[in-house]
């Protein structure tokens, strides 16, 4: 029987993602001068306020006011009229030294023998209905989200956008678990204060319709095009006008949207969140890691879909448990906990292996922090950050390595395929 499934995306305005931006421009700036920095760096944002908060083991100095303020000025929170602006907002750092308990359980005199940094449970997750291996209904979400941002900054038409907004994507599947349409989609977008409010409602509903929507078909594959037809149930702005909005409207917080950063609900998540966190904190590398074996073993015709978990205790290098489930969409003519097995012989799953294996090191996780952790395209880029004393560093990195399918040979070597 025909079913729905629906997921959601906030945007860079958000004010969960203002917070989760602001802690990891911070991650990358410590790691940008010391690499070995610790961090796990919490953002708090309101009405004319930014709180800085956690614990860092580092060799440098950095000025996080005006980082934090950078960030703030990226995104387009440059107005007064906002309540929450780059150049006049508050800043307040209560960042101090790592707990030398914690730390002491992650290093060691051998590298590779390094601790987990906590306990816990990751997971990853890649279905083949999309190109880049993530749940459709997210993917669009993000989409519809990203192109309205490029169009806010593009300031030619929409011109009445602010950075606060959220999309949700709810889509048709049939019995064998394949997308056949999009049954509805809400977007809520902030946006300047009118006169004529029913007016302005309706133009920018209709602006959402013929000018973003238009965008987002035009960057999918052929197949997926289709699924946008005249049947779709469009919310936009369902609760009226939307002036009030971002960190003046809601506090917000690093780490509250999980989800968003994730699968869209789709397959499941161990609970931690990512931003903020240097990668010896598992919750964050060991979940970038699942989903590289996930989206590998997809790709290389292992299963349609698969679910990878891994978990650790603190202080212990070796995963306490590796567990996969292929939902039944398995193309191998192997148990779950047999793939399982050859997931343990092919991907050395210790923090430090994986640290090397993806390049975690290295500054690259201010591109993280908005529109999903999953599903993007690795890039090569050079990076230029400035630290408390007014010095610049440029580095040259990878980003979003655990989207690469640099193990797809090997696991068709695995399984014979």
């Amino acid at each position: 029987m025909p079913y729905l499934f629906t997921s959601e995306s906030v945007s860079e305005g958000h004010p969960d993602k203002v917070a989760d931006q602001i802690s990891d421009n911070l991650v990358d700036h410590f790691l940008a001068f010391d690499p070995s920095s610790k961090v796990a760096c919490e953002t708090l944002v309101t009405t004319g306020q930014v709180v800085l908060a956690g614990e860092v083991k580092s060799s440098t100095y950095l000025d996080v006011q005006q980082l934090a303020r950078d960030v703030i000025r990226r995104i387009g929170y440059t107005k007064s009229e906002y309540m929450f602006e780059a150049n006049s907002c508050g800043v307040l750092s209560a960042i101090h030294e790592q707990s030398p308990d914690i730390n002491q359980g992650v290093e060691r005199a051998e590298a590779e023998d390094q601790g987990a940094g906590d306990q816990g449970m990751m997971f990853g997750y890649a279905t083949d209905e999309t190109d880049n291996y993530m749940p459709l209904a997210l993917d669009l979400s993000h989409r519809i989200l990203r192109e309205l941002a490029a169009i806010r900054k593009e300031g030619k038409k929409m011109k009445y956008l602010r950075p606060d907004s959220k999309s949700q994507v709810t889509i048709e599947y049939d019995d064998n678990h394949q997308p056949i349409r999009i049954d509805s989609i809400v977007v809520s977008t902030q946006h300047d204060e009118f006169d004529k409010d029913k007016k302005m409602l309706e133009r920018i509903r209709e602006d959402v319709i013929k000018i973003v929507i238009p965008r987002v078909r035009k960057g999918l594959k052929k197949s997926l095009r289709s699924l946008f037809t005249d049947g779709i149930t469009y919310h936009v702005n369902p609760t009226g006008k939307f002036v009030i909005g971002g960190p003046h409207g809601d506090t917000g917080l690093t780490g509250r949207k999980i989800i968003v950063d994730t699968y869209g609900g789709k397959g499941a998540h161990g609970g931690g969140a990512f931003s903020g966190k240097d990668p010896s904190k598992v919750d964050r590398s060991a979940a970038y890691a699942t989903r590289h074996i996930a989206k590998n073993l997809v790709a290389a015709g292992v299963a349609g879909e698969m679910l990878v978990q891994v978990s650790y205790a603190i202080g212990v290098a070796k995963p306490t448990n590796i567990y996969v489930n292929t939902n039944g969409s398995a193309k191998v003519d192997l148990s779950d906990a047999q793939i399982a097995e050859k997931v343990m012989e092919l991907f050395d799953m210790r923090p430090y292996a994986i640290e090397k294996r993806l390049k975690l090191r290295n500054p690259i996780y201010s591109d993280t922090a908005a529109y999903g952790h999953m599903g993007r395209e690795p890039e090569t880029k050079k990076l230029t950050f400035r630290d408390g004393s007014g010095k610049t560093k440029t580095v040259k990195v990878e980003t979003f390595t655990w989207e690469k399918l640099d193990y797809v040979k090997k696991v068709k070597t695995a399984f014979g395929l």
